[in-house]
């Protein structure tokens, strides 16, 4: 699981596209997506993006996720490339196994979340975690 100092580092260094309008709620929200970009399968090339790819990754973790921590998650995560929304992912997106969530306090925290995903969004399903 990333530490709150990897987050709080890497919101440093990183080069935000819109430096003066940058929103961050909570640790847990880079969490809930890194661990969305974990389960996806990575190419060697970055492809254009999907159109609601932080509404996914809200989705299937039941919390409020802003693009600024899906970049900061891309950012951490060592085999992720691109900028959002066109990361190096496979266009067969994986439904993460539920497991990752366990752990990260603020997934399934916001009503209605989870109640909007959809498996129909994925080609797969990730059967365990790892």
């Amino acid at each position: 699981m990333l530490t709150s100092e990897q987050i709080a580092r890497a919101k440093r260094e990183f080069q935000y596209s819109a430096p003066g309008n940058i929103h961050h709620e909570h640790d847990d929200c880079i969490r809930i997506a890194y661990e969305w970009l974990d389960a996806q399968i990575k190419l060697g090339r970055t492809q254009r993006g999907y159109v609601a790819l932080k509404h996914i990754i809200e989705e299937w973790g039941g919390r409020y996720v802003s693009q600024n921590d899906v970049e900061i998650a891309a950012h951490l995560h060592p085999e992720v490339r691109g900028i959002y929304p066109a990361f190096n992912l496979s266009r067969k997106a994986v439904e993460p196994c539920t497991s990752r969530l366990k752990g990260i306090e603020q997934a399934n925290r916001m009503p209605g979340y989870r109640d909007n995903h959809s498996s129909a969004n994925y080609r797969s399903r990730e059967l365990r975690a790892g």
